[in-house]
């Protein structure tokens, strides 16, 4: 027998640094966690595809529609809050509070947002079951992916691919609608009246979702995602993760209920691995691919029922329950715990917070630009003139009246360019533009260079505002 020595550079050369891609067959299950999943998708995708269809009075003239991002009018409504561009903090608080409640739900139930709420979970989930209506569970989806071309074939996948597009058309469609009136929209679609932005957008949409529910799928929460690699550091013994009590089920083997040799509950039926969307074996521990779905729970609770059998042999447990039920200990859940009293008083920290911004925002908000060029004019009478941009928000639905003053140097006096200043009007939740002109005397200027502040008052019902500015002039010493 002759013996081929292989050389260390071919072993290098030759070997494979990434995986070859295996498609996944999700087979159908029931149970518990699978009626939570369906709850959870039902609800979300109900929120998303109806909410742009929710309508809030705002009064005449304002957009109707409950959320709504106005983009042309530089404008984000949610319900009775109206949120202008200088107020983009309130997004950053926003994300603050979904970071600091993703890692509190987190400790305490594992991943449970990747198994139930994130968006790509729901519309794979989703573009899944359609799957199975056309295709069939499982099996029937094998063979028929192995089956040669025909008629039949070529008419389940076209008629599924097309379904898949339907679905990701409408999601793209819905998205647009946050940032447009959404009957409009949808009568301007049908009488091809669409702006290319807007079209361009919805086949934005569409394309990622058909791409990423129908064709990435897993790879997405394996490969793409960035959480499962740091949502480890959230997780202790005490969180509650999908886990394998593999000190009942090892060593795992087929039998009947009625032989006695020793082996544990598993009968090695693999339907854990067979329900599993990302392709995972629980039974090898917990792994990076796992999303803490539960329906391996779900899977092998269906064949230990059978068997007459103790559930929960694959469990949503801690790994300290785990282990105490290994040697006949009481088990405890230990919700509080030092990370999750962290989180939760982070989380009403920031709510907090944000609820008093809120509960006290300004109704006005006044804004100072500075001529650059010239930075100052010499009078006839000796005196010195700044001019500045100034900017009045109304963020009241209804017109109001400012009056404006300017302190900071003795003797100065101002003026606006078309208005009083004592009775500057702006237009309900809209930006007051005017050319504001300062003169102070010579004399009163000590340095080039002088603070002062310009104040607005609200005439009506005395919200007071102020920016300050710089007031330019020649050195001291000259003429």
């Amino acid at each position: 027998m002759q013996h081929r020595t292989i050389k260390p550079e071919q072993t290098v050369t030759n070997a494979s640094l990434y995986a070859e891609h295996v498609k996944i067959y999700p087979q159908r299950i029931w149970g518990r966690f699978r009626v939570i999943k369906w709850s959870a998708l039902g609800l979300l995708l109900g929120i998303y595809y109806l909410a742009p269809w929710l309508r809030w009075d705002r009064g005449l003239g304002r957009p109707d529609q409950a959320l709504l991002v106005d983009m042309p009018n530089r404008r984000a409504y949610f319900f009775w809050i109206e949120i202008w561009p200088q107020e983009v903090y309130y997004l950053a608080g926003l994300l603050i509070l979904g970071a600091i409640g993703l890692f509190l739900a987190t400790s305490l139930l594992g991943r449970v947002w990747c198994g139930f709420t994130c968006p790509q979970t729901v519309w794979t989930d989703l573009f899944l079951q359609v799957e199975r209506w056309i295709e069939g569970d499982r099996n029937a989806r094998m063979k028929l992916d192995q089956e040669p071309f025909s008629l039949r074939k070529a008419w389940l996948k076209s008629t599924k691919h097309l379904a898949w597009l339907v679905i990701a058309a409408a999601t793209g469609g819905a998205w647009v609608m946050y940032f447009n009136d959404a009957p409009t929209l949808v009568r301007d679609l049908f009488t091809f009246k669409a702006t290319l932005t807007q079209v361009g957008f919805i086949g934005l949409f569409t394309a990622t979702t058909y791409l990423l529910a129908g064709w990435a799928r897993e790879q997405v929460c394996i490969y793409m995602c960035p959480w499962p690699r740091f949502q480890g550091a959230m997780l202790d013994e005490h969180s509650l993760i999908v886990t394998y009590e593999a000190w009942r089920g090892e060593p795992r083997g087929k039998k009947k209920a009625k032989e006695t040799e020793k082996l544990g509950d598993c009968v090695d039926c693999n339907l854990c691995f067979n329900v599993c969307p990302t392709g995972v074996d629980i039974r090898n521990g917990p792994q990076l691919a796992c999303i803490g779905c539960g329906l391996c729970v779900d899977a092998c609770n269906s064949i230990m029922g059978k068997l007459d059998r103790p559930l929960e042999l694959i469990t949503y447990d801690s790994l300290s329950n785990s282990a105490a039920r290994a040697v006949g200990k009481p088990t405890k859940f230990k919700f509080i715990r030092t990370r999750t009293i962290i989180y939760a008083i982070g989380l009403v920290l920031v709510t907090a917070g944000m609820l008093f911004s809120l509960s006290t925002r300004a109704t006005m908000d006044v804004t100072v630009q500075a001529d650059r060029s010239p930075l100052f004019v010499k009078l006839g009478d000796g005196e010195i003139q700044d001019g500045y941009t100034l900017k009045i928000s109304n963020k009241n639905p209804q017109p109001m009246e400012y009056r404006v003053a300017v302190e900071g140097i003795e003797g100065l006096s101002i003026k606006i360019i078309g208005a009083d200043p004592q009775s500057v009007k702006v237009a309900g939740d809209s930006v007051g533009t005017f050319r504001l002109l300062v003169k102070a005397p010579r004399e009163s200027l000590k340095r080039k260079q002088t603070d002062i502040t310009i104040h607005a008052a609200n005439i009506t019902t005395g919200e007071e505002s102020q920016h300050g500015a710089i007031f330019s002039g020649p050195e001291p010493d000259n003429d």
